[in-house]
């Protein structure tokens, strides 16, 4: 199989693939005819034509690349299925070079849809409900691979107006209309997933509530599918001039439900899968800490940056800072090069950063978050919070008082403003608050990991019968099994009154 290697989609061809019909809304901004050239979504369009065609840079090869082996053709490494260790070595480098780009917010890319592909056929296989699903869900993860297209993920929960229905049986995110020799019909809405703007599928996960006989059910749903409307969320508040804006004015990946009204799923995008979503999370956890470790990493960048142009590389307490920042980003990064050292294999026999390695690399990122943004808020001083903008510094009445006040050492007032703001749209910004919570949910926050960690440490009664053997008197044999064996914490249930009360006026 060695030889050319695999067709590359171009970013042109992505953008066009985009004008499909697709009914798209964004809160705020209204109906979106086309998210190639309305203001709320053709920015972001771009950023992801250039992922496309960041493949073509003679620049980007060596990173972006695996090189043919015998029994693989050259592949981009955002289309590899690992089977070992430097399979996820050179995966791992090519998320943390390209996801840096965007100082960590843009983190689903078509990257990203290959691994929940893998997942899906991870969960299909551990299922193994029947040949055909098997293959079904091997398929879609190879036509990802050939094709460039962009696929999202959904768990498929309700929105809360679901949950808090009077009727339990109402309750679900999506309920079947019928079945058919083709395929199923849907209907019903999901709640919060990214860049539904911008994908062309969407996995919808086994939360939606749908049952094929005693089986969960999931599908892929094409984004442009007649009857399927994608409603985003209002866009993070941002300054008009992108001086002012470097990053929220590019990188606003936006968020959103799916509504869906009588959409036809053929049997072949339909996946039968256990409840809970850990099995098609996979590999998305591993590539989840490479965006967290992006933005941290990022913001050191900034911090070094700024320590220079504050003149305070020398100064004591800003060193100490410094080193605080890179003590955590260099925790991450020792996970990650952990878990794809002495990697997990799945059922099906790919190879997966191991999560007992990588989840502690997560909590300890979730710990250190705030003190991070904290920290990049400190170092420039209260410089950070008046640097003017490229209009001011061009405006004759304030452009002579704004270069004494901002110039000198070795920087001009626009240098030293640009990377001040910079640093302000980094850590002060709407579009920073919309990536805290949004990663305080999507992944389950702190509790989810600690619990996915609390399953897989391996040495619960290894070490606790190993210091009773230490004690020179006869011990009873300790067995605390139950601690790794209890399930994840459930979701958070909302609870409907017996008699609810009338609306607020």
């Amino acid at each position: 199989m060695t030889g050319a290697a695999r067709r590359m989609r171009t970013g042109a061809e992505y953008r066009e693939a985009l004008r499909d019909g697709r009914n798209v809304w964004v809160l705020g901004e209204g109906k979106v005819e086309d998210v190639t050239t309305h203001p709320a979504t053709a920015a972001m369009v771009e950023e992801y034509v250039a992922w496309y065609d960041r493949h073509f840079d003679p620049e980007w090869q060596d990173v972006l690349f695996a090189p043919a082996t015998p029994d693989r053709e050259r592949t981009a490494w955002a289309y590899v299925v690992p089977k070992t260790s430097d399979d996820l070595i050179g995966m791992g480098r090519s998320f943390a070079k390209t996801i840096f780009l965007s100082a960590g917010n843009i983190t689903h890319t078509p990257a990203y849809g290959h691994l929940i592909s893998m997942g899906v056929l991870t969960a299909v296989q551990e299922r193994n409900v029947s040949a055909k699903q098997i293959a079904d869900a091997a398929a879609y993860p190879e036509m990802i691979a050939e094709t460039g297209r962009f696929l999202t993920f959904c768990g498929g929960a309700a929105p809360l107006g679901f949950r808090l229905r009077d009727n339990p049986a109402d309750r679900a995110a999506l309920k079947l209309v019928r079945e058919t020799d083709a395929g199923i019909v849907i209907s019903g809405r999901v709640g919060m997933h990214t860049s539904p703007a911008y994908a062309e599928d969407v996995y919808v996960g086994a939360l939606n509530g749908v049952k094929i006989g005693e089986h969960n059910a999931s599908f892929i749903v094409p984004v442009a599918d007649p009857g399927v409307m994608t409603v985003c969320r209002k866009l993070a508040a941002r300054h008009a001039n992108p001086f002012v804006s470097p990053l929220s004015s590019r990188f606003d990946e936006l968020d959103g439900q799916m509504w869906l009204d009588n959409v036809f799923i053929p049997w072949e995008r339909v996946f039968l899968v256990e409840a809970s979503p850990e099995p098609i999370a996979t590999w998305l956890l591993w590539h989840h800490l490479y965006g967290w470790l992006a933005k941290a990493e990022f913001t050191l960048g900034l911090a070094l940056a700024l320590a220079d142009a504050m003149a305070l590389k020398e100064h004591d307490q800003t060193v100490e800072y410094l080193v605080d920042l890179i003590a955590d980003i260099q925790t991450a990064r020792s996970c990650l090069a952990a878990a794809e050292r002495d990697p997990s294999t799945t059922v099906g026999g790919n190879c997966v950063a191991n999560h007992l390695h990588l989840l502690p690399g997560g909590i300890a990122i979730f710990k250190a978050r705030q003190r991070i943004s904290e920290l990049l808020r400190i170092i420039p001083g209260s410089s950070l919070v008046v640097a003017p903008s490229d209009a001011d510094l061009a405006t004759p009445e304030l452009q002579a008082g704004l270069e004494e006040s901002f110039g000198g050492g070795g920087w001009t007032a626009l240098q030293r403003s640009a990377l001040l703001q910079m640093a302000w749209d980094h850590v002060s910004s709407g579009l920073d608050g919309r990536e805290s919570a949004f990663e305080l949910h999507a992944s389950g926050g702190v509790p989810a990991w600690r619990g996915r960690l609390r399953q897989r440490f391996p040495s619960y009664n290894e070490l606790a019968n190993a210091v009773l053997r230490a004690i020179d008197i006869p011990m009873p044999e300790i067995d605390v099994g139950n601690i790794p064996a209890a399930p994840l914490a459930p979701r958070r249930v909302n609870t409907i009154a017996a008699t609810p009360p009338p609306p607020k006026s």
